[in-house]
């Protein structure tokens, strides 16, 4: 029995402080989950109206690319388990002025912090990965981790519509965070617990604000190509991401209870994720003893087929449709994001993996804050912007991406 569960861990490439990292993404993630999906329909029922929803998303992005560069700066320099703690108390803060605060601008104050959890983690989580794993095992841990993600992202979003049936938009959402912060403590616990410490490492070995700047330059013609790519196929994601939630609950026939509204869009993530969960694990598998372009490639098809068939989503069963289609975009998202580490420098992986996402969100921060303006015209218009973009990426990586075979360094 023993060695049985010893093989399924090894080849999940699970180890103690894999385990520690996947316990605080679930504990992280249900919490914020449970509120945030629903972040649009509570600025719209707190007066903030359909700018502040494209203000919200533009500068997740661009919080998400200004983190990432002090994520990768300080996990470098103070370790994983340090940053992962100053991360963590960041998001508390953030929920804490949410729930204590019931107004629009007061969602966007505490989001400057909350937000920044995934963008700002994200180079210390996948340098642990790194290092705890070998390079044969990379794809399988970013698969793990990105699959474990997707299980607080599907069920996260159903409490919250509950809450949102049982005691409104506005009471409904407060108590999400109220949840969210509980859960990041115990988060906050699990992780100084079961992640290793590391050695310290050198002051004057570790990079400054500068030399972590020098480090685009180092980026390699393979990489910029898929960080080309990967702009162009987050600007298809991100016009209209914000307006999911918005056209799932308002804008289809039949969709004008908040209440039920709500429910259903929790059941509609949660196909989504199932459905991304079913196949990270096979991926991953297949990825890492095979080509790493056509992963990547039918990830970016999927995520441009998206849009255009939420046009087409005229009911409840379309929209399931759909939702499935958004999760199989996440068939290739761990195999690009080990590609970025192989094709990172092995001294500095955190740092290029912070600089590459400075870059990428940077820009694709204009397409989140001009998706509202492109709603205010028309959805469709936004819809089938969207698709544009992510049909000039998809054939952008066809023609210059890396194909990167499995163990190749």
């Amino acid at each position: 029995m023993m060695t049985r569960v010893r093989k399924i861990t090894d080849f999940l490439g699970l180890r103690r402080s894999m385990v520690g990292l996947l316990s605080m993404v679930i504990l992280v993630g249900m919490g914020e989950h449970m509120a945030e999906q629903f972040l649009p329909v509570y600025l719209l029922a707190l007066g903030g109206g359909l700018i502040s929803i494209g203000f919200l998303n533009g500068m997740d992005n661009l919080l998400g690319a200004l983190y990432a560069f002090p994520g990768g700066y300080l996990s470098d320099r103070l370790g994983h388990k340090r940053a992962l703690l100053i991360f963590n108390v960041m998001s508390m803060a953030g929920f804490v002025i949410v729930i204590l605060v019931p107004r629009w601008w007061a969602v966007l104050v505490g989001a400057t912090l909350f937000l920044s959890w995934t963008a700002i983690s994200l180079p210390a989580t996948m340098s642990l990965v790194a290092r705890v794993l070998p390079k044969e095992k990379r794809t399988m841990g970013v698969s793990v981790h990105s699959l474990v993600r997707r299980i607080p992202m599907a069920v996260g979003p159903m409490i919250g519509g509950w809450f949102i049936v049982k005691w409104g938009t506005v009471d409904g959402v407060r108590l999400a965070f109220l949840g969210a912060l509980a859960m990041a403590v115990v988060a906050l616990i699990a992780q100084q617990v079961l992640i290793e410490d590391e050695k310290p490492k050198d002051r004057k070995g570790t990079p400054g604000v500068r030399s972590m700047l020098s480090l685009l330059p180092r980026m390699n013609p393979s990489l910029r190509s898929l960080l080309v790519s990967d702009i162009l196929i987050r600007f298809c994601e991100q016009i209209p991401y914000a307006f999911v939630v918005v056209w799932s609950m308002k804008e289809i026939a039949g969709y004008q209870t908040a209440q039920i509204s709500a429910e259903r869009f929790g059941v509609l993530r949660a196909v989504e994720m199932a459905t991304a969960i079913l196949i990270y694990v096979p991926v991953a598998y297949m990825a890492d003893r095979s080509h790493k372009k056509p992963f990547v490639v039918m990830t970016f098809v999927f995520f441009t087929l998206f849009p255009l068939m939420l046009l087409f989503s005229r009911s409840f069963e379309m929209l399931l449709a759909a939702f499935v289609l958004r999760g199989l975009k996440e068939f290739g998202e761990p195999t690009r994001k080990a590609l970025i580490m192989d094709l990172a420098p092995e001294d500095q992986k955190a740092g290029m993996f912070g600089v590459y996402y400075l870059v990428r969100d940077v820009i694709v921060s204009i397409a989140a804050f001009g998706g509202a303006f492109l709603w205010k015209i028309n959805p469709s218009v936004n819809l089938l912007a969207a698709f544009g973009f992510g049909a000039i990426g998809t054939v952008w990586f066809v023609v210059r991406g890396k194909d990167l075979k499995a163990n190749e360094e």
